[in-house]
C-alpha cells in the first residue's frame, strides 16, 4: 500500500480547515477542535473498537391499540 491515502488525509484537512476559515473561524481555533475531534475518536476506538459488531436494542413496539388514539394536551 502506498501513502496515498497519507495524502488524501492531508488534503482532506486542508480542505476542511479553508472552509472553517473561510467562515470565520481562526486558523487556530479550527486546528485545535481537529485535534480535539481526533482524540474524540481515538477514545471512542479503544472502549469500542467495532460498533457495528454490538447487539442492536430492542425499541418498543408502537403497534398495541392505545399508540393510535390521540390525546389532547391539557
Amino acid at each position: 500500500m502506498t501513502d496515498d491515502w497519507k495524502r488524501d488525509v492531508r488534503t482532506r484537512l486542508e480542505e476542511l480547515v479553508d472552509g472553517l476559515v473561510v467562515n470565520g473561524v481562526s486558523y487556530e481555533d479550527a486546528c485545535s477542535m481537529i485535534v480535539v475531534e481526533v482524540n474524540a475518536l481515538m477514545v471512542a476506538h479503544e472502549d469500542d473498537p467495532d460498533p457495528a459488531d454490538d447487539e442492536a436494542v430492542d425499541e418498543p413496539a408502537n403497534d398495541w391499540p392505545a399508540a393510535e388514539e390521540r390525546r389532547s394536551v391539557e
